[in-house]
């Protein structure tokens, strides 16, 4: 696939209000453990928790005795507001529009000798689901959209010696997505375009340790880019008159494909132990929203040229964090992290599609060892959306539309709220 060419089902993550607010930039994931919720996933690719540091840097494995499980989930609230003037007459206001989730996970790993250590990883990287409707005027810019992924990813870690260790799995990738572009309610609602479609794909990940000395430690992580091509089916007003343009009878549903790029992240990480309670951590995190540049779909049965939904033209998306780890007790862990991230659009080619703008994290959290063998881990985090204006003009497959204009603002907040459990055999 163009590296360029990102399709429909990618606008079913990020239109409307989805990307500004979605937990890191974009329409990725940030929330793969409760234990680095509570830090605000501060120096991740240098952590060794439990066995879930493996889905951030699968050489961290290396730090980890015997065998062990860990499994949590995160409850995500996202509190999204779109409000606007429709050609510059129509006042419209769109409440709550990102659906509250709840995001799973599961990591196993098993030390097979003093080198080696395998391990499995079943989590996220990248989700969203919204929907705008009642009496929205601009639900011809998007009404609804989707996009899941679930992610199984086995990874292998090997102990160099005492300062070195690498790592590196195969990501196998389940996704699904919808959008769906509709006529306002006062004007019938009718769809005006609808689409789904479904497909798995492999990538891969390879992290690196360094040991500097006892209490310090850096850590890396590249993740690949994984591309879909989401096969399914595709209805609306807008396909119906194409259609009839052809000469053609109008069809429930046309068949089509959906190309989505899930894009290549990199982290350096480091951990620094001070004393022997108090530990800092910091990160810097890259995602290459660069690739996104225009939104396309391909319906044979419509057209013989991909339908061109919106230039995007996105840049590349950074992400600072910094936390604490406070050893209260033997028993007892405190965590805090603060974190910034930069937004995947800039102010010129931000629009109602895709109203991404910059976010704030402030994270607490705690750790506690119900036993030798089982320990106890949550988190809180509250994030600050910044408030974004949006300008943008009805495009369809590349003609603007006369007189369909929408200029507004997006603004909110998210909280999230996570548990981790983790045994060790």
């Amino acid at each position: 696939m163009n590296k360029n060419k990102i399709t429909l089902s990618l606008a079913a993550a990020v239109t409307l209000g989805m990307s500004a607010n979605a937990m890191a930039a974009g329409f990725q994931l940030a929330e793969y453990s409760a234990t680095g919720l509570g830090r605000a996933f501060a120096g991740e690719a240098a952590m060794a928790d439990n066995a879930s540091a493996q889905f951030r840097n699968p050489a961290m494995m290396t730090y980890l005795e015997g065998t062990q499980i860990s499994i949590g989930a995160i409850y995500v609230d996202p509190n999204i507001d779109v409000e606007g003037k429709v050609n510059g007459v129509a006042q419209t206001k769109a409440s709550d529009i990102a659906n509250s989730a709840v995001i799973p996970n599961l990591y196993l790993s098993h030390q097979v000798n003093d080198q080696w250590v395998i391990g499995l990883a079943f989590g996220t990287n990248y989700g969203m689901e919204t929907e705008l409707g009642g009496d929205y005027q601009a639900t011809a810019f998007g009404n609804q959209a989707m996009v899941k992924t679930i992610e199984i990813n086995p990874n292998l870690a090997y102990k160099i010696n005492e300062q070195f260790s690498v790592g590196g799995g195969v990501r196998y990738v389940m996704g699904e997505g919808h959008f769906g572009a509709a006529l306002p309610k006062s004007a019938g609602g009718a769809d005006l375009k609808y689409m789904e479609g479904d497909d798995t794909a492999w990538g891969w990940q390879l992290g690196a340790a360094w040991q500097i000395n006892p209490d310090h430690r850096i850590g890396v992580n590249y993740r690949s880019a994984v591309d879909l091509t989401l096969e399914g089916k595709a209805s609306g007003l807008a396909y119906d008159k194409a259609s009839a343009m052809q000469g053609k009878t109008p069809s429930k549903d046309y068949a089509g494909s959906l190309d989505l790029t899930l894009p290549a992240t990199a982290e350096i990480a480091s951990f620094h132990q001070l004393t022997d309670k108090v530990a800092v951590h910091a990160s810097f995190n890259w995602t290459d929203w660069s690739s996104f540049e225009k939104l396309e779909a391909n319906i044979p049965s419509v057209s013989s040229k991909p339908d061109l939904i919106k230039e995007e033209n996105w840049e590349d998306n950074y992400r600072l964090a910094v936390g604490t780890t406070y050893q209260y007790t033997s028993k007892l862990a405190l965590r805090s992290g603060i974190a910034y991230d930069t937004s995947a659009v800039s102010d010129e080619h931000r629009t109602q599609t895709i109203p991404e703008t910059d976010r704030l994290w402030l994270s607490i959290g705690a750790g506690y060892a119900w036993s030798d063998n089982l320990t106890l881990d949550a988190g809180f985090t509250y994030i600050f959306a910044k408030d974004a204006s949006m300008s943008e003009e009805l495009d369809l497959n590349g003609d603007k539309v006369a007189d369909s204009t929408f200029k507004g603002e997006t603004s909110g907040n998210i909280w999230l709220v996570g548990v981790q459990a983790n045994y060790k055999f």
